[in-house]
């Protein structure tokens, strides 16, 4: 007990010195060996034994995730770690690798400054690797590199000394090459990794060692030395003279920014409020005495305390009893506890300073990317952008009725905690509709819905989430209130696709300045009266206000963008989601009198105006892909492809890696439930694969009328195609 109070007693002290602070995140493809390298460095730092380490995967801490033997949840610890005589803390977030999960990267990106990512040696780089990779240089995290399993090239691959030294600078060079591609600017600032510098490490996180440059200079421990080990199998008197921990947390406080230097970079990147503010200034300075700005990156459920929100403090100071602003909430809440993470465990403290990561009870108004503050009217953070949507819903209902009440509050919960999950309440059939990112995902919750909030559920067998989109142009299209004194005349056309990918990279949004966004949007080829006239983004879609001096009209634009959203939330032709949908409205007729421009006669005007013309501009369904790879011997890959082929699937590349081959393909989610038992009999079990969200793309028009059909259906909707006049008030 007296070891973990001095520890404790030194995570408090070193917090409030942010130059001795590194905040980083784990990050790696799927069994890579994330989880296992943590243990290692919580061993290092002294949390658990050396013995367990690697297998008591202690930040594993749910039963699901040690069932599985995956990660579902990023989790936190604090620790701290000399380096040159001095101490330094460490936040550390040990994140998810599977694609379902990668909600859960994303969001620990917006916590850290620095990142280590993790390569398996035999495999290289996998899709999600690139995937965290893109997210980390998005949210300009720093990374570096641990190549792990050294000792798999080695032992199982016998390659000699040179081909090993070969193949890892192929490794280094491959990574280098994705850091370029995906943010060149950063890349030409001195963020690649390369051996010689010290930003890339070599190991084996289960055998506890690891070496890179600058430890071989501290060890005196040559490569040769490393090799011989390895081949005489001694990975004990390696991981003495080298041990893990000390070559990774070395090379992390050397390399990666402590919160001063990153937040001066970061926090033009994830906050557009105004560069010369106080606030700018003091989160520039990671200032404690400035005004509070804590963004939350993750709500957990505490049996005792209620919601924990987790996230990272840019300006301030958190302590108890802080009355605080929530961003989207009307009143204020207060702040009941603060602490620290230790893996499960919350350690409460008095006062936690900018530059960490803290965990605070009380904030009840909170969800995973509100901006907290004491400053009333913040701008606040940018929202956090997944990578990839929810593409698979399935149907919640409560095996007991007397669970009713309970099961909407546990949803709640439930989506509060998983932005990446999306819950909607079938108003037609009454029915509690879960979509998330793939099957995974949803058995997971499901699961634990029942295990953790002890709610009994049924659940339907998965159904895919299609997106509704319009092929060609139309309007101007009249839509008339009921009582026939507003008119609005609007027309609709496809959005650029130059457009739709600013808006999925975060680049535009209606919180940053016009002038930027116009310029922006401009550059992308948008005419400039439309660029100048958007007064909603949407998704993927915008309304643009195309009207000269029409009275009234501001004050009843709220009414009309509620009409256009609730057409992009469900679309005319299926009720399903829009997307890359551009609206504009050319004209409108507004009453005199308020009394008559109320909801009850704008809205539906707005809305029926969007629905005709989406439907005369040739509405169609995107059905949502995901990319299969998949590695399998040469004898069996007639079984892979044929599997694949038979999904509507298509083979987009072929590489041959020695006696394996390598298949890259994309096909549509629809087809591919159940593909984890059908390519493990084609293939005799042995083909390894993984997937990866791939977008949506046109369903073939022999298929649409029919599934048209089957999702309004299953809907409660009119079997028949609907047509513009449905919409169109006589």
């Amino acid at each position: 007990m007296g070891r973990r109070k001095k520890m404790v007693e030194q995570v408090t002290e070193l917090m409030n010195d942010p130059k001795m602070i590194r905040n980083i995140g784990i990050v790696a493809h799927i069994d890579h060996g994330k989880t296992t390298l943590s243990d290692n460095l919580l061993a290092g730092a002294g949390m658990i034994s050396k013995e367990l380490a690697g297998r008591q995967l202690f930040m594993d801490s749910d039963e699901e995730e040690q069932a599985r033997g995956i990660t579902i949840d990023a989790s936190n610890v604090s620790m701290v770690h000399e380096y040159e005589g001095l101490s330094y803390l460490i936040n550390l977030i040990d994140t998810p690798g599977h694609v379902d999960f990668g909600g859960d990267v994303t969001r620990a990106m917006r916590a850290v400054d620095g990142a280590v990512v993790v390569i398996d040696a035999v495999e290289g780089t996998m899709p999600q690797t690139e995937t965290v990779l893109r997210q980390a240089l998005k949210e300009h995290v720093k990374p570096v590199l641990f190549i792990n399993k050294v000792d798999r090239l080695i032992n199982e691959l016998q390659v000699d000394a040179q081909e090993m030294q070969i193949r890892l600078g192929k490794l280094i060079d491959h990574v280098n090459k994705l850091i370029k591609g995906m943010n060149e600017e950063r890349y030409k600032a001195g963020w690649r990794v390369d051996a010689a510098n010290g930003t890339v490490a070599f190991g084996s996180a289960l055998y506890n060692w690891a070496i890179s440059v600058p430890m071989m200079k501290k060890t005196g421990v040559t490569f040769g030395e490393v090799y011989n080990y390895c081949r005489e199998g001694d990975m004990k008197s390696l991981a003495e003279k080298c041990p893990l921990h000390e070559a990774v947390n070395d090379m992390v406080i050397k390399y990666l920014p402590s919160p001063i230097e990153a937040q001066s970079d970061r926090v033009s990147v994830i906050w557009h409020g105004d560069k010369t503010s106080e606030i700018a200034k003091s989160m520039a300075e990671a200032d404690d005495e400035g005004h509070l700005a804590f963004m939350v990156t993750d709500i957990s459920m505490d049996p005792h305390a209620g919601e924990v929100a987790t996230g990272r403090l840019f300006s301030g100071a958190l302590t108890r009893g802080m009355e605080v602003y929530v961003s989207g909430a009307s009143k204020k809440n207060r702040i009941q506890q603060v602490g620290i993470f230790m893996g499960p465990e919350r350690i409460e403290v008095e006062r936690i300073p900018a530059g960490n990561i803290a965990a605070v009870t009380g904030i009840k108004d909170a969800m995973v990317g509100s901006t907290v503050t004491t400053l009333d009217g913040m701008a606040p953070f940018e929202s956090i952008k997944h990578g990839s949507e929810p593409v698979v819903t399935v149907a919640v209902e409560a095996k007991h009725m007397k669970d009713l009440p309970k099961l909407v509050e546990v949803l709640r919960q439930v989506a509060k905690e998983d932005p990446t999950l999306c819950i909607t309440l079938d108003e037609e059939t009454g029915e509690h509709l879960m979509a998330g990112m793939g099957e995974l995902h949803l058995e997971v919750i499901a699961h634990r819905i029942q295990r953790d909030k002890g709610v009994e559920i049924t659940t339907t067998p998965p159904l895919v989430v299609y997106r509704e989109t319009i092929r060609g142009k139309a309007g101007p299209v009249e839509g008339k209130s009921p009582n026939r004194h507003n008119r609005f005349y609007v027309e609709v056309q496809p959005l650029e696709q130059s457009v739709r990918d600013l808006i999925r990279n975060g680049e535009i949004s209606m919180r940053m300045p016009e002038i930027e966004r116009r310029e922006k949007l401009m550059e992308a080829g948008l005419d400039k009266d439309e660029a100048k006239g958007i007064v909603d983004i949407f998704e993927s879609n915008i309304y643009i206000d195309m009207t000269k001096g029409i009275q009234h009209l501001n004050e009843t634009m709220e009414l009309i963008l509620e009409g256009f959203e609730e057409v992009m939330k469900a679309g005319p032709l299926s009720r399903e989601p829009c997307m890359g949908v551009k609206v504009k409205l050319m004209d409108a007729k507004l009453h005199e009198d308020a009394v008559h421009r109320g909801p009850a006669q704008v809205i539906p005007a707005s809305r029926q105006g969007i629905q005709a013309a989406m439907l005369m501009a040739d509405d169609t369904l995107l059905e949502p892909y995901q990319k299969v790879f998949i590695q399998v011997p040469q004898d069996q890959m007639g079984g892979a492809t044929k599997e694949i082929q038979g999904r509507r699937g298509i083979i987009i590349n072929m590489t041959a890696e020695g006696d394996m081959t390598i298949i890259e393909s994309k096909a549509p989610v629809s087809e591919l439930f159940g593909f984890a038992g059908d390519i493990r009999s084609a293939t005799e079990g042995r083909a390894m694969w993984s997937t990866e969200f791939a977008g949506f793309d046109t369903l073939p028009t022999n298929m649409t009328s029919e599934v048209v059909c089957s999702i309004r259906e299953r809907k409660g909707l009119k079997k028949e195609l609907p047509q513009a006049s449905d919409f169109l008030s006589m």
